[in-house]
């Protein structure tokens, strides 16, 4: 009934890019919803006992107003996607067990997003360890928040950035037991222990992404969505320590990040926000390192063979 009547939203209105009007989520007071979705407690006119009432709202049920109106669905009201029947409290109990629209539900094969590729990224998905192991019980939303989601990846110009919030994704679940085990049987090993064998932990966390390593890089996708096992992760230093650095595909591939010139010059390199050793090389500076070291050897040579003369 959902999906249905999201399309009809489309289809009876000609060249709509965008629902019907939303309530403003500008001030949530004001705003069906999020009179109590925005609050730690809501309140409600029991009927049975015919009296005012007061309950604590579930943690994961209060929504962050500001990330809304930060995210990429802002321009769209609850039941765009929720059912109407939400709009009336107490919300029937069937209503929870009505699927959630998926992401392709509207963006698969719609040519407005082509460009994101979202029916390439199912594709990927489904090879993830993820979905091997979950299937169905594994959806977009496990990672990307429908409320909240803005792609930093694509519109960022900080890496910083970039990999804060998608290592954010990841440890939201794999960090709260709580959330993990909404699809894992087992419990959840800390983020610390199972990476005991990392060095740098801290510092590997803050500036690259976890899916550097667990992922398969795909270049004609913005992000690989083929999230491999534990064990087909990357473990070798030289993947990203190295002139050929597994990064230059993945996390330095964003056309809007390349600070650094495109020859590979000093003063781009200095400039680019995250350095890591061994895969930022400067061709000029390497050649002339070289030639310092064979310069200096020679020195000692040429050194060595007058005072053997002279001592003759």
């Amino acid at each position: 009934m959902r999906f249905i009547t999201f399309v009809l939203l489309f289809i009876l209105i000609p060249g709509r890019t965008q629902p019907l009007a939303a309530q403003s989520y500008d001030d949530p007071k004001n705003h069906t919803c999020l009179q109590c979705h925005s609050q730690q407690a809501y309140a409600f006119h029991n009927d049975l006992m015919d009296k005012q009432e007061k309950r604590l709202m579930n943690p994961y049920y209060i929504l962050d107003t500001i990330a809304i109106r930060n995210g990429v669905h802002q321009n769209f009201d609850c039941t765009d996607c929720h059912s109407f029947e939400y709009s009336t409290y107490p919300h029937t109990a069937t209503l929870k067990l009505e699927p959630m629209a998926t992401c392709l539900d509207c963006h698969g094969g719609d040519e407005a997003f082509a460009k994101y590729e979202f029916d390439k990224i199912d594709e990927e998905f489904h090879k993830s360890v993820h979905y091997q192991v979950y299937g169905d019980n594994f959806t977009c939303s496990k990672c990307h928040s429908q409320h909240t989601y803005h792609p930093s990846a694509r519109n960022s110009s900080s890496i910083t950035e970039i990999v804060e919030n998608s290592n954010n994704m990841c440890l939201s679940c794999h960090n709260d037991m709580r959330k993990f085990e909404l699809v894992a049987d087992s419990a959840i090993a800390t983020v610390v222990d199972i990476h005991s064998w990392l060095p740098n932990q801290e510092l590997h966390f803050q500036h690259v992404r976890c899916i550097e390593c667990h992922t398969a890089v795909e270049d004609d996708l913005m992000v690989s969505h083929n999230i491999l096992s534990k064990d087909h992760a990357v473990r070798r230093c030289a993947e990203c320590h190295s002139a050929n650095s597994l990064l230059k595909a993945s996390l330095y591939k964003y056309q809007n990040l390349q600070e650094r010139a495109e020859d590979g010059s000093l003063l781009g390199v200095l400039s680019h926000e995250n350095y890591v050793i061994g895969s930022h090389q400067i061709p000029i500076l390497k050649t002339l390192s070289l030639i310092i070291f064979f310069a200096v050897i020679g020195g000692i040579i040429v050194h060595g063979i007058f005072r053997i003369i002279l001592k003759k």
